[in-house]
């Protein structure tokens, strides 16, 4: 198994790296066609993967030309941060955690914790004091989106921890607390399972119903979004200590573990009917799968969940390697292949996911070398 991982990451980071030296400061965007879409563009909520991949790259063996390519790609995150591009939604988290706070891990660059500092007061924007939840997408009082908060979000709540631990200013914690605690208890459903996304009141915060905006149904559980749930609620109990965002997670883990097919491999929503729409997802698993080795971190050896959940993530991770990656493709691109990003939508329904490629590197790099990504300071 060391080998295979190591020969992946290799591989993994190698292609990275040819991708930076081949399309500069552009960003890889999704499509239909087995391939990446790279532009300028730079207004979608995906390009901080694509940053992150290049830190993680530079990391694994401090190859300056991914160090290089991770600090262009920041700073142009950082200039569409400072245009208020393409900000109206709560992915602030995904963009720079993974850029910004990456670069502060990495370099150690007083310029970069600032501007992280000021990405969570982005990410603060969408805190509706009246309903108390950062809301989703839109702004406030969007005739659609107003009132709604989405599991994903669950993700980009560190980036409030970090920046109250780094300020000092309760204000980012106390909205990422309640955010957590609403999340759990609104999207949360009591076998493990979990809504995409939840509706509440916007004036007064009462409850309305679960949805989703990318799963099957609004009653099916979304395979991403449970991914989402799995480290999402791990990392918050990494930074608050409260035990029972630790069972969230090992409730989602286990729900996310008990669904997967044979070879280990999620497809886009475990209740989607098999005949059709049975695409698979691995970028969900790539992202559970990181959860699951966080999760591996914060037991204590000896809990009686932690050997087999460690068992699982071999398995998952051996599938991804072996049957999912491109690592029999010295041409490709992208990194997983069969990742689904709205399959009804028919958009990028079967192809690679930047945010796959981007959590298939981190669970690679968790175990060959125990660097965890840039979710908290290590």
């Amino acid at each position: 198994m060391d080998e295979l991982v190591m020969n992946a990451l290799r591989d993994a980071v190698a292609k990275t790296k040819r991708n930076a030296l081949r399309h500069g400061e552009r960003f890889p965007y999704i499509t239909e066609e087995k391939r990446y879409d790279w532009r300028d563009a730079n207004n979608e909520w995906i390009e901080g993967f694509y940053a992150g991949l290049a830190w993680l790259g530079h990391e694994f063996e401090g190859d300056a030309a991914l160090g290089d390519a991770a600090r262009r790609l920041t700073a142009r995150l950082v200039v569409r941060m400072e245009a208020r591009q393409a900000m109206g939604h709560h992915d602030i988290g995904f963009l720079y955690s993974l850029s910004t706070k990456a670069e502060w891990i990495v370099d150690g660059a007083e310029a970069a914790r600032d501007r992280t500092v000021q990405a969570a007061d982005v990410l603060m924007e969408r805190w509706r004091p009246a309903g108390r939840y950062l809301q989703a997408w839109g702004e406030e009082g969007h005739a659609e989106h107003g009132g709604r908060i989405i599991i994903d979000c669950l993700m980009n709540l560190p980036l409030l921890f970090w920046a109250s631990e780094t300020t000092g200013k309760p204000a980012y914690r106390e909205a990422a607390e309640v955010q957590a605690a609403r999340s759990l208890k609104y999207l949360m459903r009591g076998d493990g399972s979990s809504y995409h996304t939840f509706r509440f009141e916007p004036a007064t915060g009462e409850p309305v119903r679960g949805e989703t905006h990318q799963g099957y149904r609004d009653g099916s559980t979304w395979a991403r979004g449970q991914a989402w749930a799995v480290y999402g609620f791990a990392l918050v109990y990494r930074y608050t200590g409260e035990r029972r965002y630790l069972d969230a997670a090992l409730r989602a883990a286990a729900y996310f573990l008990s669904r997967l097919p044979e070879d280990g491999v999620a497809h886009w929503d475990f209740d989607a009917p098999k005949d059709g729409l049975d695409n698979r997802d691995s970028s969900a698993s790539a992202i559970a799968l990181c959860g699951i080795l966080e999760i591996g971190l914060l037991l204590e050896e000896g809990a009686p969940e932690r050997d087999a959940l460690l068992q699982s993530s071999g398995r998952m991770l051996r599938s991804l390697i072996e049957s999912y990656s491109t690592v029999d493709d010295p041409d490709a691109e992208g990194l997983l292949r069969h990742g689904a990003y709205n399959v009804l939508a028919g958009k990028g329904p079967d192809d690679y996911m930047i945010w796959g490629d981007y959590y298939y590197v981190e669970a690679l790099l968790r175990v060959a070398k125990g660097v965890n990504g840039y979710w908290y300071e290590r």
